[in-house]
Order: structure tokens, then sequence, then C-alpha cells
């Protein structure tokens, strides 16, 4: 851990079957080698399998979702049973008390898929834009808990926000689980402000605000603002350009130690970054290795430099 880093460690919830657990509707599994073999010593697992859970074998007959007047309904193919209130039920039950971090569906699940899914009429699909009955339910009652599947995490920039995301939310769920003082999310704040500011410049100004008023506001009321407005600027995506502005909002902090010559290096490398000439790591290492040597310590121990375990190497793709 790099500056007395700390990234939390993450609960997250999952698709059983993503973890190599045979509960897939034919008796086999999914597993994905990221979350097992990569993102598995540095998170804690909340796995489960909605279809299981409502009391289905595996191997099982396979499920879709039915267009109907009251909604989608989630029926077996061949036998015709109606689960939708077995699954509304146990999905209304595990959204209640949900504590994750993030969630991890299966992808193309009429249970768990969140994007894509098939609505069928008769024979034929009318839609291919639900989401799993599960999924879904769960999505609403938590609309901004970091949730992916596991096709979508086979995208590199996907799969870094993800992480990024679900670690964050580990740091700020420890640090209100806690016996918290108005300094304790002041300090929590100065730490993640560069990150912030690399999502959203609104909710860097609104989670700054919120956390100033932490010694006169109610603590209940300001954990909850803070809470709020801390996810829900991480849950706006980062850009090149957003990335570019807080590289040279760093490099002018910790300028005034540098020489001409490796400030206007650091100046180019964050060019090259720019023109998708070389990846994020490139700048933020440069970057972090001149805070260290100009002592600039606000700099370098912000998380925007290591969100997450750097063993993980989310951040070497080039844009």
């Amino acid at each position: 851990m790099g500056d007395g880093q700390v990234w939390g460690r993450p609960r997250v919830a999952v698709s059983s079957c993503l973890l190599g657990e045979p509960v897939r509707h034919n008796g086999g599994h999914s597993r994905s080698r990221y979350l097992t073999d990569e993102l598995a010593p540095f998170v804690d697992w909340v796995p489960l399998c909605p279809e299981v859970a409502i009391g289905l074998g595996a191997p099982r007959e396979a499920l879709r979702l039915e267009r109907s007047p009251s909604g989608p309904r989630l029926m077996t193919r061949r036998s015709r049973r109606d689960l939708t209130p077995a699954m509304a039920e146990l999905a209304a039950e595990r959204s209640a008390g949900l504590t994750a971090d993030g969630y991890v569906f299966k992808a193309k699940s009429p249970s768990c898929g969140i994007h894509g899914i098939p609505l069928y009429a008769g024979d034929a699909a009318v839609t291919r834009q639900q989401r799993g009955l599960f999924a879904g339910v769960v999505i609403e009652a938590h609309p901004l808990l970091p949730v992916e599947d596991d096709g979508r995490l086979n995208d590199p920039v996907r799969r870094e926000a993800f992480t990024e995301r679900i670690f964050a939310h580990a740091r700020l769920r420890e640090l209100l689980g806690g016996p918290w003082r108005p300094r304790d999310l002041m300090a929590f704040q100065a730490r993640h402000k560069m990150q912030l500011l690399a999502h959203s410049t609104e909710g860097y100004r609104e989670t700054g605000r919120i956390a100033a008023q932490a010694g006169v506001r109610p603590r209940k009321e300001v954990a909850a603002a803070y809470s709020t407005a801390f996810r829900a600027a991480l849950a706006v995506p980062v850009t090149v350009g957003r990335h570019v502005n807080v590289l040279q909002h760093c490099l002018g902090m910790i300028g005034d130690g540098l020489d001409p010559v490796r400030r206007a290096d650091a100046a180019e490398v964050i060019a090259s970054y720019q023109a998708r000439r070389v990846a994020l790591s490139v700048p933020l290492a440069l970057l972090r290795h001149h805070a260290r040597g100009a002592a600039t310590t606000y700099v370098a121990e912000q998380t925007y430099f290591e969100p997450y375990p750097e063993e993980l190497c989310l951040r070497n793709h080039v844009v």
C-alpha cells in the first residue's frame, strides 16, 4: 500500500454461477476469471442464484420473460409455470437487506440480466430491451449501487470504472459505519477531492459543501446527504478530458517543487495521454513520483492515484 493508502474491502453481491458454482439451468457454471482470479483476493463475495433461491434445481427448465397486461412475467418455457410472484418476493426481500458495495449479475439471464433481455409474445421476441426480473428490482431499489454484468466487465473501461466505484463505496461505508467525527469526514473528503473532480465538478463541490457542514448539521443528516452526493458523483463516467484536467491540476500543485525540465516533461506526458498515445497509468506514475519527491503530501495521498489495489492493473490500457 503506497503512501499508507487504505482501499477498504468491498462487499460485492454476485450471481453464484460467476464464481464457478454449478447452478445454471444446464447444471453448469459461468465462472468469470476476472472475478475469481483477479478481484477475489480483495473483496468479500455475497453470492446468490435467485432461481435456486426460489426452489428451482440445477439443471432445470429454461425460463424467459413474457409479455402480459400486468407487465413482464417470468415463465418456464415448457411447463408454463409463472415464477413472477416468487421471484418478485425474493428480489424485494434481498433488496431491502442489501448492504453491498456493488453487484455483478449474470448477463443474458431473464432473472439477472441488466440489459438486452428479450421479452416474448408467443414464440417471437417483441423487444430486447428488458432487465431480468430480479436485477430490475435490485437496481430500482438501489439506483446508485455500482452494477455490472460479466459480459460488460470484459470491456476494460467498464471494468475499471466498476472496480473504482466499489472500492470507493467500501471506504465510505467503513467511515460512516464507525464513530466518525466531523474532522474525519473532512479528511475523507480531502483525500478524495481529485477522484471526485475526475468524475463531476458539481459533485466535487457538493460533497465539499456537505462535509464542511459536518459540525453544524445533525450527524445522521450529514451522513445521508454526503453518502448520496458522493455516490452520485462517482456514478458520472470519467472522460479523458476530465482526467487531463485533474492531471494538470495535480501538476500545478507540485510544480513549484520541480525544475523547468521535469515540469515540461510531465506536461508532455499528460499531453501524450490526452492524444491517446499512452495509458493513464503513465502520467499517474510520473506525477505521483514527483509528488513524493517534492514532499507534496496532499497530492501524493489522493485516492485518485490508487483508488484500488495496484495489482489489478486496470489503468494500463490506451483509451
